[in-house]
């Protein structure tokens, strides 16, 4: 689901006025990777490079100039991939934490996998560009891995009071901005109002893919970060 919504947002922010305008894409899509938080936190020994370095050799045999992969978690490998695969591949990470930058955050609350909290992804990024990082307690983050392994991944009823109280934890450690930090979090906040003072990480992969391609982003996508 969340690399359908990436192909919807793509073509929803591209700022085209016929068919012609918008993207060129090649969508690959992969459920059996195996999973990458597991591996990461050594819970696994099932490696998920392989199948992701295979895929993207056969991404650039069909003449993609970049690639973009709609997993956050996945951008653990980001540099091992791209230097297997031979081809630019769009760092999500970098990108979320430039784009809160440009707009004055100095702390930011990250919502995300175990594999992406523990390795330390946007906490050591927001701290190389001078930027605080708060994440949930060991008690709330349990609450957001259900969020995603037992809602979104298993295609049942999003538990919304369990995605508040994660929220409020992190807004009470000062946090500006709350990451979306995992795709799946982004399909909650594509089908339910979340409010003011969030940043979903693949609305910023969507604009940054456009970007690379030298296609225009609607002026409405230039701020990605809620106000309502």
């Amino acid at each position: 689901m969340a690399t359908a919504y990436f192909m919807e947002l793509v073509i929803q922010m591209t700022d085209a006025a016929c068919d012609q305008d918008h993207l060129e894409m090649i969508i690959y899509n992969r459920p059996h990777v195996p999973d990458r938080t597991k591996f990461i936190l050594g819970l696994s020994e099932e490696d998920p490079t392989g199948s992701m370095i295979e895929t993207g050799r056969k991404l650039v045999e069909q003449g993609v100039d970049c690639i973009a992969i709609p997993c956050i978690t996945a951008h653990y490998f980001h540099d091992q991939l791209e230097e297997a695969i031979g081809r630019p591949i769009l760092h999500l990470i970098q990108d979320t934490v430039r784009h809160m930058k440009a707009f004055g955050v100095e702390k930011a609350g990250i919502m995300a996998t175990d594999g992406t909290i523990e390795s330390g992804l946007f906490q050591e990024e927001l701290a190389r560009n001078g930027m605080e990082s708060v994440v949930p307690s060991p008690e709330n983050q349990r609450k957001v891995m259900h969020l995603i392994y037992e809602n979104v991944k298993a295609g049942r009823k999003i538990q919304m009071g369990l995605f508040q109280q994660v929220s409020v934890e992190l807004q009470e450690q000062g946090a500006q901005v709350i990451v979306l930090g995992c795709t799946e979090l982004s399909l909650i906040k594509r089908s339910y109002p979340i409010g003011p003072g969030y940043l979903d990480a693949m609305e910023v992969l969507a604009g940054e893919a456009i970007k690379a391609c030298d296609r225009p982003l609607k002026p409405e996508y230039q701020c990605l970060i809620t106000n309502n």
